[in-house]
């Protein structure tokens, strides 16, 4: 799922060499945790939310297609 995220947001971002994601698991709750430069913040989130929204969907897809739990957390 790593990758997955790193290739979607590589192609929003301005600086992809910024871009990382790690990876957590606790009590079977997987967080991802993205990290991406200041300057690219805005273009991750997008207006209202809508691109960290429709990002976190295709996580929780994946995750469910996979049969686990996980959550996409912007840092």
């Amino acid at each position: 799922m790593i990758e997955l995220v790193e290739t979607i947001v590589k192609a929003i971002v301005d600086e992809p060499d910024a871009v990382n994601v790690t990876e957590k698991e606790e009590d079977g709750l997987v967080t991802l945790e993205l990290n991406v430069a200041p300057n690219d913040m805005g273009k991750v989130i997008g207006k209202q939310g809508r691109i960290a929204r429709a990002i976190r969907t295709v996580v929780k897809a994946m995750a469910t297609k996979k049969g686990i739990r996980a959550e996409l957390e912007i840092i």
